[in-house]
């Protein structure tokens, strides 16, 4: 099985790809939607993106990207990560003047920039493992990347300082793509909760529209893990609605649901329905 991922060897991405499919094939890609286009394509059996983060919030793109292509989630994994200061061997802290990475790792590790590295420019790159490719590939010991430690390992850098992360319960969630066709195929766990990802588009942008839609679960005990709204593309003042639902859709009860909230929505789209995953560390 071939599994997408977007970055570089090395990169929290690959990491969560090979804890879900260790027998996988890892593919990397050079963007989020490069992924989505791999699976949609079956290029890929699989892709696994990152969709929101303990510490610093939700990636708001690859919401976007679940909406606009034709796949589906299939699975989940809580992923703990651990960011390290890395850089050219023989390199010192106080020598740095530019540290770069994703910017969501750059967030996670803010406090850890502000009082060790304040003196240092943050830049911006596309993929943790990414910026220590190009930390190595430059070889000046006056820049620094923030990657996970097996990329220091990857491409012959030195850890500077481990463990930067704002805060310890810093978890990613990670999700599971497939072909539609394929995730049909999928067989629950017995055992384990489920959990179903919708987006939908309330009827009209009146007063209580929303309050409305979300009643459907609230009458039925169905309980909201998340909830996520985006700005509806070419409509100001419009917004979408990412929901998280505590059970699978086999279920009658989220099955009576969904079907209320057909009914009073302009937009639905089960996005997939799946075993909610577990932590690694």
């Amino acid at each position: 099985m071939r599994i997408a991922f977007q970055g570089e060897i090395g990169a929290f991405s690959e990491e969560a790809a090979r804890v879900m499919y260790p027998a996988g094939d890892r593919v990397p890609m050079p963007s989020m939607e490069a992924v989505f286009e791999a699976v949609e394509q079956g290029n890929t059996e699989r892709g696994v993106i990152p969709i929101d983060n303990s510490l610093f919030g939700s990636v708001h793109i690859n919401y976007d990207l679940l909406r606009s292509h034709q796949v589906s989630i299939v699975g989940e994994l809580r992923l703990r990560i651990r960011h390290c200061l890395m850089a050219m061997p023989g390199a010192t802290l106080e020598g740095i003047t530019r540290v770069q990475s994703h910017p969501q790792a750059l967030g996670q590790c803010r406090e850890y920039l502000k009082f060790h590295l304040s003196h240092a420019e943050t830049v911006p790159a596309y993929d943790t493992a990414g910026a220590a490719k190009l930390v190595a590939a430059k070889g000046d010991p006056h820049r620094a990347a923030i990657a996970p430690e097996r990329a220091a390992d990857e491409y012959g850098l030195e850890v500077l300082a481990a463990n930067i992360e704002s805060h310890s319960q810093n978890y990613t969630r990670f999700l599971a793509l497939a072909q539609q066709e394929s995730a049909r195929q999928i067989v629950f766990e017995e055992g384990r909760p489920a959990r179903t990802s919708i987006v939908f588009a309330p009827r009209a942008n009146v007063p209580g529209a929303l309050f409305k839609c979300l009643a459907v679960f609230f009458l039925r005990d169905l309980d909201l893990l998340k909830v996520e709204s985006r700005p509806l593309v070419g409509q100001p003042g419009k917004y979408i609605f990412y929901l998280d639902v505590d059970g699978g859709v086999r279920d009658p009860v989220v099955q009576q649901a969904l079907r209320h909230l057909s009914e009073i929505s302009a937009e639905l789209r089960v996005l997939g329905s799946y075993n909610q995953g577990s932590s690694s560390d």
